[in-house]
């Protein structure tokens, strides 16, 4: 888990071994190409318009200028900050991989690269709040992406003024209200309109504290919780140096509350708010800051909130968790009066100059079709999770149909990026970006295939590398039973060959242990480090977490697997691993806990 700190052992006996890490807090995903000499007389290359900004948390990918990729990077990096203090992570310990996030220009955008929720849902709420942000924390580290605009929440809707006039009693006509000196009247201008305005960095501030929580403190929270501790932060105040400025109350937020009514605790606390219909509900992010901006603040509740989430965490059943709050009508009345009046907001001050300017560069048009091609590989190969027991029958018909169109989703993509790649051979990234979706489509040979075309055009590729342990590894598992020991020993050693090219990597460490559970054999201690370090590299990922549980119930440590499996199992969010973690789960010996 976080912090946990594993020696990294040989990977298997003889000579392919695994090399010690590099130092904590260096690594973050590859760059295929980085400030390369040229050779004499070669072309540099052609550029792009996308940036990166890198600082020690984050990296961000944007179109924006060099000042506004690096504002947006220096604020998710205070924001870090900010929640290490106010957590009590300051100076610990931090293996975790840097988290990606892309800014999408407009909403139409972000919206043509149909990323998909697998792993990430959010509310329900009522349809005037936006959907616009894709997470998912991948096993190779967690993204996020979303348009970098301002969003205009319309809480009561106004009248156009051009409907607005005043018919004459003598009958000579209609006077408009608003028209101007020339007859002219103004369209879609409104009068008695309310509308909630949140910054362009408000959602991505959000959507950044949740990870936080996810990564740094993984446990199955509830998602009304998550919610509202991001909403907490998501109208921070970044922009001063030595003072950040966080917990205001969201623009507009008493006539929301007016407007859209109080939400019953009970229906929070027992999930069914999980199955309310955007064009009917009540629970807002506005609801959502307002009860966590009490709990988190209020000497009164932080006792209560911790002892429920407590519960949650160790899988408690609802009725038992809420009964940690005390009384439901003792908190829902203390909700419904609250506005942040005994802590309207908070200031942390730091020592200016705490913080470096973040490494700003362009990204050449090789490396930015290939982290973009990434980005959507994510939102095409993650198949997201089916209807569940407690889906209602218009859920189950709306999965049902999510998971259909992400699966033809797939196949249209694998074929357009399988033509890509065999129009450019002699490329690197179309191969690498066939090889993982091959990978992680489940087709073995082709994508080994792909890994090594990638290796031909460039033979130290540690992408490539990994990519074609995987797919060594997927076709010694479908080998002949009297061939698959050679061929699973061939693939170690090139799984080895990966990792020794990158230790921080998570894929050849998944790759590795996995030749071993998935072919039905006990892995060595070396193959469950190396599972352990992936998981302390991205904690909130739930495919890592499967297998973290897998492991630990199979070595009989059921303490150990309910931990791992209970945030997929019983967290916030539905997501692929979710049905087999509970199967897990329910098939652990002895009581509950």
């Amino acid at each position: 888990m976080p912090g946990t700190l594993l020696p990294l052992l040989a990977l298997l006996a003889g000579s392919a071994t695994v090399t010690p890490p590099r130092d904590p807090g260096l690594a973050g995903p590859p760059i295929l190409v980085t400030g390369q000499r040229l050779k004499p007389g070669e072309k540099p290359p052609e550029m792009s318009g996308w940036r990166l900004a890198e600082t020690e948390h984050v990296l961000v990918y944007s179109k924006g200028s060099d000042g506004e990729v690096a504002r947006t990077a220096a604020g998710l990096e205070r924001l870090h900050f900010l929640l290490s203090v106010l957590l009590n992570r300051i100076d610990k310990p931090d293996d975790t991989l840097k988290l990606r996030v892309f800014l999408i220009g407009d909403t139409a955008d972000f919206e043509q690269l149909h990323l998909g929720h697998a792993r990430y849902q959010q509310g329900p709420f009522p349809r005037a709040f936006p959907t616009d942000l894709y997470y998912d924390p991948r096993d190779d580290g967690a993204v996020i992406a979303t348009p970098l605009v301002p969003d205009r929440i319309q809480i009561q809707r106004g009248q156009d003024i051009a409907s607005l006039d005043l018919t004459s009693n003598d009958g000579s006509g209609t006077t408009h209200l608003f028209a101007g000196p020339n007859g002219a009247v103004a369209h879609g201008v409104k009068v008695n309109e309310v509308a909630s305005t949140r910054s362009a960095e408000s959602g991505l501030y959000a959507a950044f504290a949740r990870h936080y929580l996810l990564t740094y403190f993984p446990a199955a929270y509830p998602r009304w919780y998550l919610e509202g501790f991001g909403e907490i932060f998501a109208t921070a105040d970044m922009s001063k140096d030595g003072r950040i400025e966080y917990g205001r109350s969201p623009d507009n937020y008493w006539a929301a509350i007016e407007d859209f009514g109080g939400y019953p605790l009970k229906d929070l606390l027992d999930g069914r708010y999980l199955h309310g219909k955007t064009s009917q509900t009540g629970w807002t992010p506005f609801h959502a800051w307002a009860l966590a901006h009490l709990l988190f603040f209020s000497d009164e509740w932080k006792a209560p909130l911790h002892a429920y989430l407590a519960a949650v965490a160790r899988g408690a059943p609802a009725q038992q968790a809420a009964a940690a709050l005390g009384p439901t009508d003792t908190l829902q009345k203390s909700w419904r009066y609250y506005h942040g009046r005994r802590v309207p907001y908070e200031v942390l001050s730091y020592p200016a100059g705490r913080f470096g300017d973040p490494v700003v560069r362009r990204l050449t048009m090789e490396e930015a079709d290939y982290v973009k091609g990434r980005l959507v590989l994510g939102g095409r190969t993650e198949i997201p999770a089916g209807p569940d027991a407690d889906s209602t029958p218009a859920e189950a018909e709306r999965l049902t149909a999510e998971r259909t169109a992400t699966l033809e989703r797939r196949q249209r993509w694998l074929a357009e990026t399988r033509e890509a790649a065999a129009k450019a051979p002699d490329k690197v990234a179309p191969q690498l970006l066939l090889a993982e979706g091959e990978c992680r489509s489940g087709e073995a040979q082709a994508c080994a295939a792909a890994a090594r075309t990638a290796l031909a055009a460039a033979p130290a590729n540690r992408i490539a590398l990994a990519w074609n342990g995987a797919g060594a590894l997927e076709t010694a598992l479908a080998a002949p039973a009297d061939a698959r020991a050679p061929a699973l020993g061939a693939a170690r050693r090139e799984i080895a060959r990966a990792n020794r090219a990158d230790t921080e990597a998570t894929v050849p460490l998944l790759s590795y242990y996995a030749s071993y559970a998935d072919a039905g054999e006990a892995a060595p201690p070396a193959a469950l480090a190396g599972l352990l370090k992936a998981d302390d590299s991205v904690p909130a990922s739930p495919a890592i977490g499967l297998r973290v549980g897998e492991a630990l119930a199979a070595r009989g440590d059921r303490d150990g697997a309910r931990r791992a499996l209970l945030p997929i199992a019983a967290g916030a969010y539905a997501s692929p691993e979710r049905d087999k973690a509970r199967a897990l789960l329910a098939g652990l010996p002895g009581p509950a806990r």
